[in-house]
């Protein structure tokens, strides 16, 4: 029993890290206290609270009329209180956690493992990435070293570190059970994850996933379940993302930034990679680039396949972006092309989403239908920034303003045309509008969509 224990410790050590052998039966009964011991104290409990406007209905027990009454009633003020995790990543006060636990609240109370409570400020906060950086002001505290994600193995031996519904902090253990899994996460976070069995349950958010050395490997961010309990299939932020989001807020920034690929592209399967002539599937084929994409200043083209970047294969969109991502702002990364069976390695710059051309923003004025549209032309930045797709050129809703939303207009909408008259620059839609007469057609592009408005003056 204890030489089973000796052999299963050993591999999972991950390769090259510090072994030493128990030199005792009861240096092995100890498990993992040893890295609990080193690891818990860095790991913190976080209590957010936010104030939310809640629609208080007559209606909002029946169940019959509740969905016709959705919005009858008036509105009030109600505190609306979160409970997470939290990791202590450096000494000075740096705190690492959920956007979904943390973001938006108006306040924020870090307790520590030894009951210790700070009032912490938000640095940085990123919905997407589900990722955020507090400060508290507590003096030299203890913090856990992050690892190289990219040296994770599948079968490691992990421990998640929490509070799962509020009962105190506690830890469990498993081992790490996937690599690079995309779009399987619940919740806001989308991108690229490590898989653990681990249980990790509501209040584990923001916890600690580490290794049997007491390093982070990722902050666990979700589980997949049916019942919204812990089946063993939990989802961690890789350190490596964590480390350049805490560069970016030591930086200053205001907001997280990735580089900007300006290119559109699909996943190669089979039936893909024998018309491309592929031994196998793999990569990302490119089949549109923007006139900005610095991908296209590399040299590449459509019908090339993207295999790998830094080295690494990526074989999904969110998969490359997370590379980009973790390679940093300011950086050059080498991407594997291949085009006609050749591979090649080129040197791409990687670079934020240009603001350029200037966006132009138009508010429809007091004597306007819509009064208070404000559209904008579309650029790089704001494809990012409202989620388009990807487009040269167009005129988007940036805020529909009072009147907007009843004639069925939405933040994000691409405006085509006003009456049959094809909209190009954000100073065309008041006149267009005005011209229309009383009946007024809009078309505009929602997402993949194409949608038709019409409306009476």
């Amino acid at each position: 029993m204890i030489r089973a224990a000796l052999i299963l410790l050993c591999l999972a050590l991950p390769a090259g890290a510090e072994t030493r052998v128990p030199q005792s039966g009861a240096e092995i009964a100890m498990g993992f206290v040893p890295v609990v011991k080193q690891a818990a104290p860095a790991v913190v409990n976080i209590y957010a609270s936010r104030v939310v406007n809640e629609r208080r209905s007559p209606f909002a027990d029946d169940p019959f009329f509740r969905d016709f009454f959705r919005d009858f009633g008036d509105t009030r003020p109600r505190v609306q209180n979160s409970l997470g995790s939290g990791v202590i990543v450096d000494g000075a006060g740096l705190v690492v956690s959920n956007y979904h636990v943390v973001g938006q609240a108006t306040d924020i109370r870090v307790v520590l493992n030894d009951q210790r409570e700070y009032r912490a400020e938000l640095v940085l906060a990123d919905e997407e990435s589900d990722l955020a950086v507090l400060r508290i002001d507590g003096g030299d505290l203890p913090a856990l070293d992050l690892r190289d994600s990219d040296t994770v193995e599948v079968g490691e031996l992990v421990l998640a570190i929490g509070n799962p519904f509020g009962v105190g902090q506690t830890v469990t253990s498993g081992i790490v059970s996937g690599l690079a899994r995309t779009g399987t996460a619940t919740g806001n976070a989308r991108g690229y994850f490590l898989q653990t069995d681990a249980p990790i349950n509501p209040g584990n958010s923001g916890g600690a996933l580490v290794d049997v050395n007491g390093d982070l490997l990722g902050i666990n961010t979700s589980i997949l379940s049916r019942s919204g309990g812990s089946n063993g299939i939990g989802f961690a932020i890789p350190a490596s993302l964590v480390a350049e989001f805490l560069r970016q807020a030591e930086a200053g920034r205001d907001r997280f930034e990735r580089p900007w690929a300006g290119m559109a592209g699909q996943s190669v399967d089979a039936d893909l990679a024998e018309g491309l002539g592929l031994a196998r599937p793999g990569g990302i084929v490119i089949s549109d680039l923007t006139a900005t994409s610095p991908f296209r200043a590399a040299g590449f083209e459509p019908g090339d396949v993207i295999a790998a970047v830094d080295g690494q294969p990526v074989n999904t969109a969110p998969e490359m972006i997370y590379r980009m991502t973790v390679a940093g702002l300011g950086a050059t990364a080498t991407v594997t092309r291949v085009r006609d069976g050749d591979a090649t390695d080129i040197a791409v710059e990687l670079i934020a989403p240009p603001n350029e051309p200037a966006p132009r923003f138009t508010v429809l004025g007091e004597s306007e239908v819509l009064v208070g549209l404000t559209v904008a032309k579309v650029n790089p930045r704001l494809i990012v920034d409202l989620g388009l797709p990807l487009m040269e050129g167009g005129v988007v809703v940036t805020d529909p303003g009072p009147y907007g939303p009843r004639v069925g207009l939405s933040r994000g909408d691409v405006i085509l045309a006003i009456d049959g008259v094809e909209i190009t620059e954000p100073s065309q839609v008041g006149p267009a509008i005005q011209a229309a007469g009383r009946n007024v057609r809009l078309e505009v592009q929602r997402g993949v969509r194409r949608v038709s408005l019409a409306f009476r003056v």
